[in-house]
This record gives C-alpha cells, structure tokens and sequence, in this order.
C-alpha cells in the first residue's frame, strides 16, 4: 500500500492570485462580524463613551464651553477612536493562531500573505461602523461639519486609509506574542502615550517643550489636523504631507514585519 503525499502549497503566488485570496479571507473575516455582531461592541459603545465623557467633562475647563470644544474634538477623537479599532485585529488573528486556525491556512495553496491582508481588509467594517457611530452622537450633540460632502468623504477614506497603515503594527505584535491578552497590554501601553501625546484632547501650546516637540510632528496630531480642515474648514496641506509621510513609512516598516513574524509563528 503507498501513502500520496498532497501536494505542496506553491512558495510563489502572482500578484492577482495573492489579491483574490486576499479579499477571499477578508470576506470570511466580514462573515465572522455579522455572525458573531458582538464583535463590534468595542466600535459602538467606545466612540460614545469617550465622546461624551470628554466633552462634558472637560471641555468646559478647557474651551470654556462645552459646543466650542465638541468642534475641536470630534475630528481628533475619529482619530483615537480608529486607532483603536484598527489595534484589535493583531488580537484577533493571535486568537486563530492559538486555536489553529492557521494551520489549515498553512495546508492550502494560498499566498502567506494572504490571511493577514484578509483580516485587515475585514476590519474596515469595523472601521466604518465605528465611524458611523461616533458622527450620529456627535451630530446629536450638537457638532457641525462645516465643510462639503466632498470634503467629509475625503476625511473618511484618510482615517481608514490611517487605521489601514497602522494596524500592521498589531498585526505585527499579535503574531510576535504568545497570548491574546498580551496584545491588547502591549498595544494599550503603545496607543495611550501615542494618542494622549498629541493635540487631539487639548493644543501643545501649553505642553512642555519636550512634549511640544514630539506633539507637533506626531502621526495622530497631522492626522487630527487634516479632518479638522476638511470637516471644520482651514489648511490641510502641511498636515496631510506629515500625515501621508508617516503612513508610508508605518506600512514600510511594520508590513514586512508583520509577514516575518507570520512566517516565523506559522
């Protein structure tokens, strides 16, 4: 009796291959969402925690009232608010790693690459609905946008573009790790000094220079600039420069980490 090995995966995949294994396992990802809908309780009830919390406790101590505050705060706050959304998919995929999921992922002809992008591309649901989330409760609130549809449409691509580039830095850690536990920890003490170290909650006029310095210059400062101009109306073009320049510069570095680590964990 002879045993026949199943074929190899192919090492190599052309590009078109990689894209639709890729949206293939996306589409999986978007399954678990609407099966499993408790996965969107971060992006629903955070953006209105945080949202009300801030303005209400702070906003009159910081701008004097609550409405000037509400403006200033809603384009930063998409901005924390995505970047935390986009954190969890390096949980997530540490999750199917542990259960071994991806050894079956492993056994099929697909492109390495592919599971990773899926879930990535999968979490612009949750992006999308933790956007939608935030701008009903801002709006009944009392917030404005001062600007086109043209304009907003504009600040929303951008934010999920943001969260797109950044996330790989989850991804990296969650393949990195041995716990899911350790993902969230390490990806909180990462995106608290990241987020609060920035003009979204209050201006850097006031920071220490040190903090000045880091303030100005950082990803979520650029970012939170660029929304305020396309939503509140003012200049974006410094701002997006600064912002796409980081972007380009997150994929850069924590994609091809991300795949290592993969590589390394599967």
């Amino acid at each position: 009796m002879t045993t026949i090995a199943a074929p190899a995966p192919p090492r190599r995949v052309s590009l078109s291959s990689s894209t639709r294994h890729g949206l293939s396992l996306a589409w999986r990802g978007v399954l678990k969402i609407r099966k499993n809908p408790e996965q969107l309780a971060d992006v629903t009830l955070a953006p209105i925690i945080f949202l009300v919390m801030f303005v209400y406790l702070f906003g009159g101590a910081i701008m004097g009232s609550t409405e000037s505050y509400l403006q200033m705060i809603v384009p930063g706050i998409m901005v924390f608010n995505i970047l935390q959304a986009s954190m969890t998919v390096g949980v997530q995929l540490n999750t199917d790693v542990t259960k071994g999921v991806f050894d079956r992922f492993r056994a099929m002809p697909i492109a390495r690459s592919a599971p990773l992008i899926g879930a990535v591309l999968a979490d612009i649901v949750r992006y999308l609905v933790c956007l939608v989330v935030l701008m009903v409760v801002a709006t009944i609130m009392g917030y404005r946008i001062q600007t086109g549809p043209a304009e907003f449409a504009l600040a929303i691509l951008l934010v999920i573009a943001f969260a797109l580039s950044f996330c790989w830095a989850s991804v990296f850690v969650g393949m990195l790790v041995k716990s899911p536990g350790a993902v969230q920890g390490l990806m909180f003490v990462v995106l608290m000094p990241l987020t609060f170290g920035s003009n979204v909650f209050v201006g850097t006029s006031t920071m220490p220079g040190w903090l000045k310095a880091w303030a100005d210059i950082s990803p979520v400062t650029q970012m939170s600039d660029v929304l305020r101009g396309l939503m509140n109306g003012g200049p974006i073009a410094g701002p997006l420069t600064g912002a796409l320049i980081w972007m380009a510069a997150a994929l850069a570095v924590f994609f091809p980490l991300a795949t290592w680590a993969y590589r390394k964990r599967v």
